[in-house]
């Protein structure tokens, strides 16, 4: 484990299947690791930000996943912002863990039948390797590394986003809570969004929580809209959810904009363990 001081400036933003740099965030105290990993074939780059509380006790605590967790990509202002709000007591002391992108719509993206979703991701579905690896990998080699308990979550945008609600629907039981802004779920025919009903009636028993956020991308915010209407009726009754719509809000600023708010209630109102 490398321990990392750095105080250059990271850029970070991702729209579509690249990244657009758009913002300089100080680049906090972290550790960085790689992870060779079977599932996808490929050496990980593996960025962890632990509170100051965490080398001043013994207590365990719960873990924030990320994709889009390189140093030139969202873990500096999400570790940032999550500093800022523990600090506050609006939150309670939680490891951040970022996982940085090799090929990022690969990654975060399923099977599509949609020929208009090739323009945007050339190569696609490896969203399943990527869950296998965060799952079977990479959760075990921080629970080896890091004082954790068993409370863990997920939070992306956009694509990392479509990723976040996937995992949700499809493996719920991989997170205790789920955050995504924005969510790509226009993705394969908006597949997700269509089939809410019957994905949510194969839902388990555990207690669950979803955060989710709609800007004023209409090809978004029509889905995340949907999706919450049917929330409304067929949501089963352990799971705890909360949409936010933002029309105010574009695809590139709504991060930024709902993150604090976003985490404030899901980390609140996921269930303690």
């Amino acid at each position: 484990m490398i321990k990392s001081v750095i105080t250059i400036l990271a850029i970070n933003l991702f729209v579509g299947c690249n990244n657009t740099p758009a913002y300089n965030d100080p680049i906090p105290t972290h550790d960085n690791f790689t992870i060779q990993s079977e599932h996808l074939d490929e050496v990980r780059v593996i960025n962890v930000w632990t509170p100051t509380e965490y080398n001043e006790s013994y207590a365990s605590y719960p873990v924030l996943y990320m994709p889009d967790g390189g140093i030139k990509e969202d873990f500096p202002h999400i570790a940032n912002t999550l500093a800022k709000l523990i600090e506050e007591k609006k939150i309670e002391p939680i490891i951040l863990v970022g996982i940085e992108n090799t090929e990022r719509g690969r990654d975060l993206t399923g099977a599509s039948s949609a020929e208009y979703d090739k323009q945007y991701c050339p190569l696609t579905d490896g969203a399943k390797n990527f869950r296998a690896f965060i799952t079977s990998e990479l959760i075990p080699a921080i629970n080896e590394k890091y004082r954790t308990n068993s409370k863990r979550g997920i939070v992306g945008e956009s694509l990392a986003g479509l990723f976040v609600m996937e995992t949700f629907f499809i493996s719920p039981s991989t997170f205790d809570f789920y955050i995504a802004m924005d969510p790509s779920l226009w993705w394969n025919n908006h597949y997700l969004a269509e089939h809410a009903d019957s994905l949510l009636a194969l839902f388990p028993e555990d207690a669950i929580t979803l955060w989710f956020a709609g800007s004023d991308a209409k090809d978004i915010s029509k889905y995340t809209q949907s999706l919450n209407t049917k929330l409304q009726t067929a949501a089963p009754k352990n799971l705890y959810w909360k949409y936010a719509d933002q029309p105010e809000e574009q695809h590139h600023t709504i991060f930024r904009a709902t993150k604090e708010k976003a985490f404030i209630w899901a980390i609140n109102r996921a269930p303690k363990k």
